[in-house]
């Protein structure tokens, strides 16, 4: 009996194992694939999932490897979202293959004991009210897993949620764009180019290649199936831009579709959903991976605490409640980029010149833009929280005379910070703070408590007493400076 069966080796699949692993919950991966893809479908690794890796004290060998680039795009348009500004230690975004993320995160599950079954694929899933089995077909044959949890991480044709029963409502795919890796002897100055033809974004990649990808009139109703050849790519790029700005050794061909959808709970009884298994989309903006990575960290701790104790299963439904306004948000705008990016009419190049002076214009709008996208915006309801931080995003707030010079630091090892931030002596202090703060956390030993002051400025953190920071980053509560 395993406490957890994770189903996918993705970035998804190997951070919510890691996190379980973390505390010393039982899991086991089982991945279909024989191996890792050497191609790399995501690129973009966005500021909340680099606080997210600080907040483990992973983020160094990621930032080191990757390229940061300050802006990002909404729809592939001109004017770029300015990272820049955000309130972040990580104000970019930052340009590493997947690949590497993967091999990455599947270094620190195996340093935390954890493992990958290659070649086992999940056939169906069964539950009852004491766990839930998995049938998996194996190298060596058929066999059943049985655990307390089963979690799909196995992607958009997730077989965990079929068979579920999870409706994936949404709508199919009635556009595809084009991608490929290559090398480009003449570059483009700019990172995009578009015209009433089409248009292409221009990444380029450490390895000397680039990533294109984009889309034109004619391209978009070719079938995603359709194998894209490197004649092909070429001339919709000469088409858009006059030129293949020295195209060639491609590496890696092929398209991608705008069906959206987004799965109707992320929660059934003992099943568990997240990252592309919970939502699919156009990756527009290079959201689909991050969004991910921010599910498998939210559910990590809720169902860590759950398999030893800690906390009631209905805990668990506070990661449907929290993270399916994220997804829905994320359809929503990835859906509105497409209308932006891939509609190649004259009524979408005057709503890509609209958007653009927008953005152009109105730093707040392009503030705000930034970060949805950079997902350091996301804030869970909280009851009676209108002008306190609880549900909100904790910064990596500087602190003196605690043990870290930060917040995230506090954070490594999974448990809950409790920050007592007031003056020595302060009146306003409540002896019941840790106590209540050992009831949200399952246990008093998962609480580390902090005595500090802050060093850094940040919304809304000014007056603050006391603040208790949950295992992903999120404030559980927190109280004023006492007045008196």
């Amino acid at each position: 009996m395993n406490d957890v069966v994770v189903v996918g080796a993705g970035p998804v699949g190997l951070l919510l194992a890691a996190e379980l692993r973390l505390v010393g919950v039982d899991v086991t991966v089982i991945e279909r694939a024989a191996a890792r893809s050497p191609h790399s479908k995501a690129l973009t690794l966005h500021p909340r999932s680099l606080e997210v890796l600080a907040m483990r004290g992973l983020a160094g060998p990621f930032v080191r490897e990757g390229v940061p680039v300050p802006t990002g795009h909404y729809g592939g348009l001109p004017v770029r979202l300015d990272f820049s500004v955000l309130d972040t230690r990580f104000p970019y975004t930052l340009v590493l293959p997947q690949l590497r993320t993967e091999q990455l995160l599947e270094e620190r599950l195996r340093a935390l004991g954890g493992e990958i079954h290659w070649r086992h694929r999940a056939l169906e899933v069964r539950q009852d009210a004491d766990g839930a089995e998995v049938d998996v077909a194996g190298p060596d044959g058929t066999y059943t897993l049985r655990a307390a949890w089963v979690v799909g991480c196995d992607g958009a044709g997730s077989a965990v949620r079929t068979s579920a029963g999870i409706d994936f409502p949404g709508t199919g795919t009635t556009a595809t764009g084009l991608l490929g890796d290559v090398v480009l002897d003449a570059p483009p100055s700019a990172p995009s180019v578009d015209n009433e033809y089409g248009g292409f974004l221009i990444v380029p990649l450490a390895d000397g290649h680039h990533r294109v990808a984009g889309s034109t009139r004619e391209s978009l109703t070719i079938p995603a199936d359709r194998p894209l050849t490197f004649e092909e790519l070429r001339g919709h790029m000469c088409q858009v831009a006059g030129t293949d700005f020295g195209m060639r050794a491609p590496r890696w061909l092929s398209r991608f579709g705008n069906a959206a959808r987004q799965a109707a709970r992320y929660r059934d009884g003992r099943v568990l959903l997240a990252g592309d298994a919970a939502h699919m989309h156009m990756p527009m903006g290079g959201q689909g991976l991050n969004v991910g990575l921010q599910d498998a960290f939210n559910l990590g701790w809720k169902l860590a605490a759950v398999c030893q104790g800690r906390a009631p299963d209905g805990l668990l439904d506070t990661y449907h409640a929290e993270r399916h306004p994220v997804g829905a948000a994320l359809l929503e705008n990835t859906q509105a980029q497409t209308v932006l990016g891939a509609t190649h009419t004259p009524d979408a190049q005057a709503l890509r010149s609209v958007f653009s002076r927008l953005l152009a214009a109105h730093p707040a709008v392009n503030r705000q833009f930034a970060g949805e996208l950079s997902a350091l915006d996301v804030a869970y309801p909280a009851d009676g929280a209108a002008d306190r931080l609880t549900g909100t995003r904790a910064p990596d707030l500087g602190l003196d005379g605690a043990p870290e010079p930060s917040l995230y630091p506090l954070l490594a090892d999974g448990r809950f910070v409790l920050l007592h931030l007031g003056t020595e002596g302060d009146a306003g202090r409540e002896p019941g703070d840790a106590l209540a703060a050992g009831a949200i956390a399952g246990s008093p030993d998962r609480i580390r408590a902090v005595t500090a002051r802050p060093t850094t400025a940040h919304d809304g953190w000014a007056g603050r007493r006391t603040v208790l920071v949950r295992p992903d980053g999120h404030v559980a509560w927190d109280t004023a400076l006492s007045t008196k």
